[in-house]
């Protein structure tokens, strides 16, 4: 069987894996107080463009979406998301059940606006019930989105405004921002997204790494206090070097932004393949995540050999899934299954 239904199937980049048995034996102190996760904090604060920013290594995505959003919460205060954001359709209710509900907002491609934040901010304030209803206390965004779309950097830029002015801290969900920043018709950096957002992470799982997720707060007032946080919600790691040396290695030398570039271009074959074959796409993804829509005996006979996620029914015949490619996808892997899919 030929896997493609998710891009962490595979264990780590073999950079990763030398650089963890050269460093075996070394002591070091624990929960990230460690000379391998400072060496990773420098280069990600570099990548930032600021010094001033703090870097936390997180041990999952779950882990990181829900303490991220419980730290910055109130009470009474909701994450407003799209309806199929991440932490909607795909975390147990996790950050539901730190007390905070999530605020879904309609989309069709993954992404919202700022027009959409602005209307469900004055939604609730103009409710004069306003105080028995959850109140819109951050704003959740992933890039790349749940549906392999990206935000532009015009879009950011309206939604980082929008919530300067509504007072609204804005989350940006990395955890497969490498691919989203690899992609072609990507047009931010990491440098951007730094200034454009309060809290970001920068996702390690999908992106080569064993596991982890780098946390990058810009936004002073969330500074104080987050290490108690990610104690107390599970997400800090006793040996908190194993992520300071992955993410050291990850941003040694452009391997991160390789490695994601590497797994988008394959995927782009993908695409190709499929648009060739005449079948539709259910998103218009550029990154690792594509979305094709095809009859369902078609599927059937995809599955004999190949693995992959259902996404949702289009009509009675039809039905659109996910094909990811991921960092340790073979290039000969894709090409089997193009001509596979030139066969149906």
């Amino acid at each position: 069987m030929i896997r493609f239904e998710s891009d962490y199937l595979e264990g780590a980049h073999p950079l990763i894996l030398k650089r963890m048995e050269e460093t075996n034996f070394e002591q070091t102190a624990g929960y990230g107080n460690d000379p391998f996760c400072d060496s990773a904090r420098q280069k990600i604060k570099k990548l930032c463009g600021s010094a001033d920013v703090d870097v936390h290594f997180l041990v999952g995505g779950t882990q990181t979406n829900f303490t991220v959003i419980s730290a910055i919460l109130r009470p009474y205060q909701g994450a407003v998301a799209a309806s199929t954001g991440h932490i909607n359709v795909h975390e147990t209710g996790a950050v539901e059940a730190t007390g905070h509900k999530v605020l879904a907002l309609p989309s069709e491609d993954g992404k919202i606006t700022a027009a959409q934040v602005r209307q469900a901010y004055e939604i609730h304030w103009n409710d004069a019930d306003h105080e028995h209803i959850v109140q819109p206390g951050l704003v959740y965004i992933s890039q790349p989105t749940e549906n392999g779309t990206l935000y532009s950097r015009e879009e950011l830029q309206a939604l980082h405004d929008t919530c300067t002015e509504l007072n609204l801290p804005l989350f940006m969900d990395g955890a497969r921002l490498g691919y989203g920043l690899a992609a072609q018709t990507n047009t931010l950096t990491l440098e951007d997204i730094a200034n454009l957002t309060d809290v970001f992470y920068i996702g390690g799982t999908k992106v080569g790494a064993l596991f982890g997720e780098a946390v990058v707060i810009s936004n002073p007032a969330f500074k104080k206090d987050f290490r108690y946080l990610i104690k107390q919600h599970g997400g800090m790691l006793a040996k908190g070097r194993l992520l300071g040396i992955q993410f050291d290695t990850l941003f040694t030398d452009g391997l991160y932004f390789d490695i994601a570039r590497q797994a988008d271009g394959l995927a782009m074959r993908l695409k190709k393949a499929f648009l060739d074959k005449g079948y539709g796409l259910r998103f218009d993804s550029y990154t690792n995540q594509q979305f094709p829509i095809l009859p369902n005996d078609h599927l059937e006979r995809l599955k004999e050999k190949y693995s992959f996620a259902f996404w949702e029914a289009v009509d009675a015949s039809h039905s659109a899934v996910r094909f990811c490619t991921s960092w340790a996808t073979k290039e000969a892997a894709v090409e089997e299954l193009i001509r596979d899919i030139e066969k149906l």
